[in-house]
């Protein structure tokens, strides 16, 4: 927010400051290279730049680079000093993360750290890597890194509205912010498909599922935009501190930007409108700017009703709303906010007051265009924007409390009395010249204390005393020598203008206090919103923030079909009579208040007000107060607009999150079906058909056919019957888990037992290979289903059969690591694609293979974990470190009273 209150023509502070610190820090330097989606070139650009500083005599080392197998890529590596990578064990999975440690060690000039918005694993020494890059810097050491714009934290909720995706990756803004330099690495979306096609990007599987979703060119042109914006927010915010840090007055020409002047005129709403449209020409910023000068006191309630309402409409049409504390010029604190904010075009209204008025407190027009200097001043006449009459109050408030303090007055009067009885004292030392003095000395402390009608009374005190006690002759209110006339009439006069100056500094002031505390309260307030996750949260967060500042009970509805339903209340309220329900439902259907002091049905209990956004009505609020008559002054409704508009924003936040999911989950929904219905017309039909086929061969041939035909037809159909069934059972058992239908009978069993009760199970399956089986003898009796544990061993036995070829080992371990037994099913196949090892847990997901593999559900791992998860253990998907093949391990908890050696009978 641009400074006021300075001096325009001196440095700013802060940005001195900012500056310094810059130039003396010892902290590294930070470079991003940012890109509107993965593909565009920000690992290449940033490789190259390394190049050029490393020929430049700069020491270069890559601290982690992903080349994703990109050839080009991987080539400008060569030549590079690469920290080896620190291996993390997670899960029966090896990771490789970037050796921190190392890199500090090594203490180069410059790390190369790709991809920033990285999840480390777990157990590293921070959980993001952007973390690891703010300890590089803070080592003095400098960083190249990239990030893609999806990542940024501020820009989650729109980059999931555009893309239907939500990133759960993100970075804070801050990092960003604090970055010295960022360099957009740009590519058009029609290339960058070219790219994708090409395989340049993913693998070719992937690389279509993409151009189907995340790529499709829309969102490659939204995901650009905001990359670019984002950039040029930066590059503005580095102008405006360039600026203010050599008291640059401005405006730079660098790019267009609107200041509209707003005030308790009938046509400021017709100005706001005119710079909307101003500022759609010119595709630039536009800011409505009020100043509370010293006329804002004495402003009446509909004027300051009419600036509430133009802000608001400002605000509802794109621009940014703004009321800054000013001076005696007007036009001064307008230029000076023009200036800092590097404004180049103001908008303003012809005054059609009158000579008179303008002679007393000056013309804003007149000042604007005389001191503007390379600022463009647009002077709209009265006749081009037409007057609004002033908004109607469809609800009737309550007149300000303004009580007749008879306390104050009192004590004007006393500290009147102790100056008079001061100056008595003090008369045979100081003479009577410095009487007046002192007197002048009691008003002004009333007027500070107690405000300009205290302090009147304290002139008029002060005057008669002046009069009786000092001014010949004395003790009569007689003036004998003209002179002192003159003497009353001016200290008189005097008093007055102390007073008035003053009062007006402390009514200034008190304002500026409320204002502070109520800016400090919605600031708060909004911060609270930030946090909320649920629309429980939200509801009970305004509701209550509203009946705190208010000091009113309130109550919150929400559509539900179409009534509206009160959803939250503080105190908590949960009925309503039926006359508050009719005005709470005629207020959200039409758009208007209804209710207590209302224009529509007013005998309601309640007042109750609509709730808007950008998108209509989402709401109502209700408000009760003790007694009769308005609940709210004319303040307060102000206020409570500020607040519903809050947290009406946050409700529609929290609905478009909710949306959000729920076309993800339809989504995901739809996908599922389609799996399903592949598989069933697929997978279930080949058993099916082999059936079929066998038990016509045996009817239809049946005495043509050898004994061995016969028995290999009857094995054919047993076989594929079986193989059948276990499809069925996948499909129940993903049934029961998603229901919640899964409770395991936990009883003690013997892990042998059950691995050698599995095998004999799946002995068809596994005749084409070998069978290994280690089970360590003294494992203890684990808590186990039986049933649940042997269809997990089996659905894990049943996928080795099918991925390793035939006659290639399949081996069953199983030993004790620390406080809990871990069972692993080796196989010798082609083992897991890189990016499929934890995908091989969803449901209806198969590994590729071509016609390799024989046909399944793909249900079988994904009801394996559920089934584990179910007794208490975990279950996980890896390669073979010590050969090609994957192995999937089970770990389950050793119970707290079993030790190794307790055995089962």
């Amino acid at each position: 927010m641009p400074e006021t209150g300075r001096d325009p023509n001196r440095p700013s502070p802060d940005a001195l400051l900012e500056a310094a610190r810059r130039e003396e820090r010892t902290r590294g330097r930070l470079k991003v290279f940012l890109g509107a989606a993965p593909g565009v070139g920000k690992t290449y650009e940033m490789l190259t730049v390394g190049r050029a500083r490393q020929k430049a005599g700069t020491d270069v080392v890559v601290g982690v680079v992903e080349t994703h197998g990109r050839a080009e890529t991987e080539a400008l590596l060569d030549g590079f000093e690469v920290v080896a990578r620190r291996p993390v064990r997670y899960h029966g999975t090896v990771l490789q993360e970037m050796d921190l440690d190392a890199l500090l060690a090594r203490r180069p000039q410059l790390a190369l750290v790709d991809e920033l918005a990285h999840t480390n694993a777990p157990g590293s020494r921070h959980p993001k890597r952007y973390q690891d890059v703010e300890e590089l810097l803070d080592a003095g050491i400098d960083v190249l890194t990239t990030l893609n714009i999806q990542h940024v934290e501020s820009l989650n909720d729109v980059v999931a509205a555009i893309t239907r995706i939500r990133v759960r990756e993100t970075v804070p803004d801050g990092v960003l912010d604090r970055a010295d330099d960022i360099e957009v690495v740009d590519l058009n979306p029609d290339d960058l498909v070219e790219r994708l096609k090409a395989g340049k990007v993913y693998l070719p599987a992937d690389a279509e599922r993409a151009l189907g979703h995340y790529f499709s060119r829309g969102n490659l042109t939204a995901l650009r935009e905001l990359a670019l914006r984002r950039t040029a927010d930066r590059v503005d915010d580095e102008l405006l501190g360039h600026m203010r840090a050599n008291a640059i007055p401005g405006p730079w020409a660098a790019g267009e930007r609107v200041l509209v002047c707003v005030s308790e005129d009938p046509r400021s709403a017709g100005l706001v409108r005119y710079a909307k449209r101003l500022a759609d020409r010119l595709h630039a910023p536009w800011t409505a700017l009020s100043i509370e000068g010293p006329r804002a006191a004495s402003l009446r309630e509909g004027q300051r009703d009419r600036i509430a309402e133009v802000l608001r409409l400002a605000d509802r049409l794109g621009g940014d709303a703004m009321t800054l504390p000013g001076g005696r010029r007007i036009a001064d604190d307008i230029l000076a906010y023009a200036r800092s904010a590097n404004v180049n075009h103001v908008v303003v209204g012809k005054a059609t007051r009158s000579w008179l008025f303008e002679l007393v407190n000056g013309s804003v027009v007149h000042d604007l265009v005389r001191r503007s200097g390379n600022i463009s001043v647009h002077v709209v006449p009265g006749e081009a924007v037409a007057p609004e009459a002033p908004p109607r109050r469809s609800v009737a408030t309550a007149p300000p409390r303004r009580a007749f303090e008879t306390r104050a007055y009192a004590l004007a009067l006393a500290a009147t009395g102790a100056g008079l009885g001061l100056a008595v004292l003090l008369q045979p030392y100081t003479g009577v010249e410095n009487a007046d003095l002192m007197l002048l000395t009691a008003v002004v402390a009333v007027a500070v204390r107690w405000g300009l009608g205290p302090s009147l009374t304290a002139v008029l005190a002060a005057s008669l005393s002046y009069n009786f006690f000092f001014l010949p002759p004395v003790y009569t209110f007689t003036i004998a020598d003209p002179t002192n006339i003159a003497a009353f009439l001016l200290f008189t006069l005097v008093a007055v203008l102390v007073s008035n100056l003053a009062a007006r500094a402390r009514a200034v002031a008190v304002v500026a206090q409320a204002r502070a505390r109520s800016t400090e309260r919605l600031f708060g307030f909004s911060r609270k919103l930030a946090a909320c996750g649920t629309l429980d949260d939200v509801l009970w967060a305004t509701s209550a923030q509203v009946a705190t500042m208010l000091r009113v009970r309130v109550v919150l509805l929400l559509p539900e079909g179409a009534a509206v339903t009160v959803r939250a209340g503080y105190p908590p309220e949960d009925r309503l009579d039926e006359a508050d329900l009719a005005a709470a439902q005629w207020a959200f259907d039409n758009d208007r208040p209804a209710g207590r002091a209302a224009d529509t049905l007013p005998g309601a209990r309640r007042l109750f007000l609509p709730m808007r956004t950008g998108r209509g009505t989402i709401g109502v609020i209700g408000l009760d107060a003790d007694g009769t008559g308005p609940i709210l002054t004319p303040e307060g409704r102000r206020l409570l607009d500020a607040l519903a508009d809050m947290g009406a924003l946050a409700i529609e936040r929290v609905r478009l999150v909710e949306d959000l999911d729920r076309a993800e989950r339809a989504a995901e929904t739809d996908r599922l079906r389609q799996a399903l219905l592949t598989s069933i017309s697929h997978d279930l039909r080949t058993p099916l058909a082999s059936v079929l086929g066998s038990a016509s061969t045996l009817r239809d041939l049946d005495a043509a056919l050898a004994p061995e035909a016969k028995a290999d037809l009857l094995a054919t159909i047993i076989a594929e019957a079986e193989r059948l069934n276990r499809f069925i059972v996948n499909l129940l058992d993903m049934t029961r888990l998603e229901a919640g239908a899964v409770a395991p009978n936990l009883s003690a069993q013997d892990v042998a037992e059950t691995v050698d009760t599995a095998l004999r199970r799946v002995e068809a399956v596994l005749a084409g290979h070998r069978v290994s089986v280690a089970v360590a003898p003294d494992l203890p009796t684990l808590r186990l289903d039986p049933v649940l544990f042997e269809q997990v061993l089996v659905n894990l036995l049943d996928n080795a059969a099918k991925y390793a070829p035939e006659g290639t080992m399949v081996t069953v371990r199983a030993r004790m690591e620390g406080r809990r037994v871990r069972i692993e099913v080796l196989d010798e196949g082609p083992g897991l694609p890189e990016g499929d090892v934890e995908r091989v847990f969803d449901k209806f997901y198969r590994v590729r293979l071509g016609d390799r593999v024989r046909a399944g559900t793909g249900l079988g791992l994904a009801i394996a974990r559920g089934f584990v998860e179910a007794m208490g253990g975990t279950v996980t998907a890896a390669n073979r470190p010590d050969r090609s093949g994957a192995v999937f391990t089970v770990t389950l908890p050793v119970p707290a009273r079993t030790v190794p050696g307790d055995l089962a009978a």
